[in-house]
């Protein structure tokens, strides 16, 4: 049971931080929750030159060990890359410790009870990147604080008391249900598997699997086509050469994204290589040009600056309905491939066409594939 928590945490916290480099929001969030943490310094930072008394004499010196702790971990969210779990989980614990240190020093304890709401930041954020065991233990740690700031406040104002502390525990309610609703929604505790990190999109076995269950499902007369593409970003090994590493993340990326934002709703999309992807979908025409074409246009106009080669493959779903899926996939996907290399060839920036290939596993006669369109 301890091994399923911990997969499902791991599975939680990686497919949320790929869903955002998907859509390129991990920068963007990095820096919000960077920003949230500098300014919890600063407050805490501006409690040591008020006039507000200390617990202990000590007091002070115990504010700045907190506000330091938080500088420090905003430079740990600046950086160029996102934390590792562990190091999220760290920064988690360190975070809640330190708003209860903040909470607690104050003589009076309504400053305290005001500094206790920012708990609810970090109940959130565990709650939407990590499992239960990590947010049991945020909110451990801030119900505790909460009891003891209750208690010294009760015997001088019990109304006052009561409607703070309520006041907080629905803050501390509100951003666990919402944030775990989101996990939930989303099916980012069982989603992992399934997701290439970088990109966010389907991995190779889950394309297949998606798309098998596409071939079962769609066997109407309406969806005659079947139709797969392979995308592969060209001269991407230069392209790493020149830029490095981290240029040819940012391309997947980019390519990634407009993948998701061209095809339709209903297609199949997978990252199934550094530089290549594929895309499932089925047509009431065998032409699928439009929607390649749209692929080519939005890849080449993204700010990666690159373009793509594309091979595609459309054939009649239906003689496919009682062959096993996997080894259909197989050979269409090695057909579009041989078109991808061709348009490669040619040029890149490009794509090339097989219309009702003649596939071997339907009738024992493979004869390569038709001419192309384009």
């Amino acid at each position: 049971m301890r091994l399923a928590l911990s997969t499902r945490s791991a599975n939680q916290y990686y497919t949320l931080t790929a869903l955002l480099a998907a859509r390129g929001a991990q920068t963007y969030t990095s820096r919000v929750i960077a920003g949230s943490v500098f300014t919890l310094g600063l407050i805490t930072l501006s409690t040591i030159g008020s006039s507000a008394a200390m617990q202990w004499p000590f007091g002070q010196s115990l504010l700045v060990v907190v506000s330091a702790l938080c500088f420090g971990s905003t430079f740990i969210w600046l950086r160029h890359r996102w934390p590792t779990r562990t190091e999220s989980a760290l920064l988690v614990v360190v975070a809640a410790v330190s708003i209860a240190i903040g909470s607690i020093v104050p003589v009076v304890p309504l400053y305290g009870l005001l500094g206790a709401s920012s708990f609810a930041l970090i109940i959130g954020y565990a709650a939407l990147f990590h499992g239960p065991r990590l947010l049991t233990t945020v909110l451990t740690i801030a119900l505790g604080t909460l009891i003891y700031l209750a208690v010294q406040m009760a015997g001088a104002d019990l109304p006052l008391t009561l409607a703070g502390v309520a006041l907080i525990l629905l803050l501390y309610v509100f951003a666990a249900f919402s944030c775990r609703l989101v996990v939930w929604l989303t099916g980012a505790e069982d989603g992992a598997d399934a997701v290439e990190p970088l990109t966010g999109l389907l991995n190779r076995d889950a394309f297949y699997l998606q798309t098998a269950t596409l071939l079962a499902s769609r066997n109407r007369g309406d969806d005659r086509f079947l139709v797969i593409a392979v995308v592969n970003i060209d001269s991407f090994a230069a392209m790493v050469a020149v830029a490095g590493n981290r240029g040819g993340n940012r391309a997947r990326v980019a390519a990634g994204q407009a993948l998701r934002e061209t095809v339709r709703r209903d297609a199949i999309v997978g990252h199934v290589s550094e530089a290549e992807f594929l895309v499932a979908d089925c047509f009431t025409t065998p032409d699928s040009s439009p929607l390649i074409e749209r692929i080519r246009g939005a890849i080449a106009s993204s700010p990666a600056g690159m373009t793509a080669s594309i091979g595609v493959v459309s054939t009649p779903l239906q003689p496919l309905v009682e062959h096993p899926p996997n080894e259909i996939l197989d050979e269409i996907v090695a057909l579009a491939t041989t078109a991808m290399y061709e348009a490669r060839r040619a040029g890149g920036n490009q794509a090339r066409y097989v219309v009702s290939p003649n596939l071997s596993i339907c009738d024992g006669d493979n004869d390569g594939y038709d001419t192309p369109l384009l």
